[in-house]
């Protein structure tokens, strides 16, 4: 099995896809909103993706954060709040904005399990900084490490529940960045006391079954490399300092932040330490690069994903998925 979560290119798979895929064994898949059409189609993509790993449990992931970080959408599929509703709660009433987002994740995941997806990449952990890049915003749960460990607690909790894995991200934390990640490389200056605060959500949530870097350079740590290609932020800081050992993936490294061509870029990032790597866009000319550049997974990489995904082994809790929205939004009402 390669090391590796690979995107999909649209609403089932082409056949070279299928050969591709069947010769490389990727640890998992992605799916964007160019995969998402209906619920039929959905199921029997993520049917057929399971068929050909061979693996029932095989991680198929999506980004559904909720506000505007959502790959599954209306009208097919109800709109979920992003992490700022949330937050605004906690001002107001903390348990209920506890209870609201963990009834949330509930009804969440839910619908993506219902969908054949059993990975979704949250809760997002940055701790939110005044006046930097819009690309975190109203995604956080705020400013306050506590409450953002606090309802991202809530949001694995409520998944869970729901059948899903969750996925923490941006480790070490993505909230003083300046820039977009997307676009170009982002550098923080603040010094190893200040950015305890970024950490803390993360060290406080150790245990979570999977994590996600981020491309951002943190000068007091190193310098030189963000931390996705930091064998220093990723030993010292995330497996260290953090405490984290639950697997560890890459945040996409097609985004701009990372130079060098798609199998330089993977074969870094798991030299760093990273277990996974993780690219999107489903360019084939990429893909077998990359699935020529790295090596089989390793001993670790394979038990912490065994660990992961045997959180959800049961499969989803039955629950009232109208009763579940109804709860969060008498709560929500609370503001």
């Amino acid at each position: 099995m390669k090391p590796v979560i690979f995107g999909l290119s649209g609403h089932e798979l082409t056949p070279d896809e299928r050969a591709f895929f069947r010769d490389v064994d990727p640890l998992g898949y992605i799916l964007f909103k160019r995969n998402c059409g209906d619920r039929v189609q959905m199921k029997a993509l993520t049917d057929s993706l399971r068929e050909l790993s061979g693996r029932a449990d095989v991680p198929i992931l999506i980004d559904q954060e909720g506000g505007r970080v959502s790959r599954m959408q209306p009208p097919e599929w109800p709109e979920f709040p992003a992490g700022a509703a949330f937050d605004a709660l906690y001002d107001v009433a903390p348990i209920s904005a506890i209870e609201a987002a963990r009834a949330n994740a509930h009804a969440l995941a839910l619908m993506l399990a219902e969908a054949g997806v059993n990975v979704n990449c949250a809760p997002l952990l940055d701790v939110r900084q005044p006046e930097v890049t819009p690309a975190i915003g109203d995604r956080a749960f705020g400013g306050d490490p506590m409450r953002v460990a606090a309802l991202g607690q809530a949001m694995l909790e409520g998944m869970r529940r729901g059948g899903v894995v969750g996925v923490v991200k941006h480790m070490p934390g993505h909230g003083r960045a300046l820039v977009d990640s997307h676009y170009e490389l982002p550098r923080v200056a603040a010094d190893a006391a200040a950015l305890e605060t970024d950490i803390e959500p993360f060290a406080r949530l150790n245990d979570a079954p999977m994590g996600m870097t981020c491309h951002v350079v943190f000068d007091a740590w190193d310098a030189e490399r963000p931390a996705t290609l930091s064998p220093i932020v990723i030993e010292q800081i995330i497996r260290g300092r953090i405490g984290f050992d639950g697997l560890l993936m890459t945040d996409d490294i097609d985004m701009k932040a990372l130079s060098g061509t798609a199998g330089q870029k993977a074969a870094s990032a798991l030299a760093a330490g990273c277990d996974v790597v993780l690219d999107c866009w489903a360019r084939m000319d990429e893909m077998i690069e990359i699935a020529g550049r790295i090596p089989d997974a390793t001993d670790a990489c394979m038990a912490r994903l065994e660990r992961a995904m045997a959180t959800v082994a049961g499969g989803p809790q039955q629950a009232d998925f109208g009763a579940l929205i109804a709860k969060r939004d008498t709560l929500l009402a609370e503001v």
